[in-house]
């Protein structure tokens, strides 16, 4: 059965947002984040883009290019309130939706052909997502969810495509290679090393030298240029908490220790929400003590991803809720209150040197496993050796 797969974005989400609640934004240069110079742009909007603005800039470089922008604060309970207000109307007529992120959605619409017509479903489904939420969307139709979610990107802004079946490699060809999900900065820069620039050389290379000189992303790349992929739409479903708990085989007043496995919990339960591309906005810890006596406390936060702040309120939690100076037995911590987020981990207030430093951090765990790198302050001195190697590896 031929394959209809549908990706769905929000033009400019967080801006598009901002300008339902406030009017005088419309038509001018926006940008949302922290108002901090050491901050980044978490979005903007295509008027600022014209001066070479884009998402992850330095907020101090984005203000330079365009000292005229109008800088919004993000305020994520309202992104959280409209994304799942969009979820809901495709949710209640799409027969398979994957929520991809706070602003995309994969639909798989494979056999609605014979009974509406895919494409005219579509666009029926669009308008009815603009009629009732305000904002715009695109959408991109075709056989797998590469070349939809590409065609969305050439769909912009606020526009419809169509790649029908067969037309996948033409359709790719003449595209940027930067156009193909999963091509980062450091293999976009190798591959224009081996002199490629468009998607249409990348078809023509041999798939034996990809796989030689690039391993299993060389041949998952290959196959994306070539328009090839199965993956299938997953069903969505909203993980309401994480939590981690420690119980020491002797029980403790040792505050250093304690203090250790907090921050070690939270930096994985962090590690573990930006893998997933969630937020939270609760955060709680538990305590037992040596008479099983259990306690907890919970403070609402900003929507976060950040290992930083949740080690923070952590911190401040575990002083406010020890007050009995008897034994523990048992440490634990639960993020709660989960919304899918995007890139950005803790999404408008975080400096981008420290971006950079948690993306590289989750780089070297993703690729090495979560202990092969961890904060000093969690490493015995036994362990200094081992932990230099492993903060040396490149990534």
């Amino acid at each position: 059965m031929e394959r209809n797969i549908v990706h769905l974005d929000l033009d400019t989400f967080f801006v598009s947002v901002a300008r339902l609640e406030n009017s005088s934004l419309r038509g001018i240069p926006v940008l949302i984040g922290g108002s901090s110079d050491r901050g980044v742009v978490a979005s903007c909007s295509y008027e600022a883009r014209q001066f070479g603005i884009h998402s992850a800039m330095p907020m101090k470089l984005a203000r330079q290019l365009c000292p005229e922008a109008r800088l919004v604060p993000g305020d994520y309970d309202s992104f959280a309130r409209y994304s799942k207000m969009v979820t809901d109307i495709i949710a209640e007529k799409a027969p398979i939706v994957e929520k991809a992120s706070i602003d995309e959605h994969y639909l798989d619409l494979t056999g609605m052909d014979k009974h509406f017509g895919c494409w005219k479903w579509m666009q029926e489904l669009r308008q009815h997502i603009i009629t009732e939420s305000g904002l715009p969307i695109s959408f991109g139709l075709s056989v797998n969810k590469t070349v939809s979610k590409i065609a969305t990107g050439q769909a912009k802004p606020n526009g419809e495509k169509h790649v029908f079946r067969g037309g996948e490699k033409e359709f790719l060809a003449p595209l940027s290679i930067r156009k193909i999900p999963m091509i980062g900065s450091r293999t976009f820069t190798l591959l224009r090393n081996m002199g490629i620039a468009r998607i249409s050389t990348l078809q023509k290379m041999d798939l034996e030298v990809m796989a030689r000189v690039m391993g299993v992303n060389g041949v998952s790349i290959w196959k994306k240029a070539n328009g090839l992929d199965d993956s299938p739409v997953v069903p969505y479903s909203e993980k309401k908490s994480i939590s981690k708990e420690h119980t020491f085989d002797k029980d403790t007043i040792d505050m250093e220790l304690l203090k250790k496995h907090i921050v070690t919990m939270v930096d994985e339960l962090a590690f573990e929400l930006r893998k997933e591309q969630k937020l939270t906005s609760c955060l709680t810890l538990k305590i037992r003590y040596s008479n099983f006596e259990t306690y907890t406390r919970q403070i609402k936060i900003d929507y976060t991803a950040s290992d930083r702040t949740l080690s923070e309120q952590a911190l401040a939690l575990f002083h406010k809720l020890y007050s009995k100076r008897m034994l523990i037995r048992l440490i634990g911590v639960k993020c709660s209150d989960l919304v899918t987020g995007s890139y950005q981990i803790d999404l408008f207030n975080d400096a981008i040197t420290e971006l950079n430093l948690s993306a590289a951090m989750d780089n070297i765990r993703t690729r090495f496993g979560t202990a092969m790198i961890k904060k000093a302050m969690l490493t015995e001195k036994k362990d200094k050796r081992k932990t230099y190697r492993a903060a040396t590896f490149r990534v």
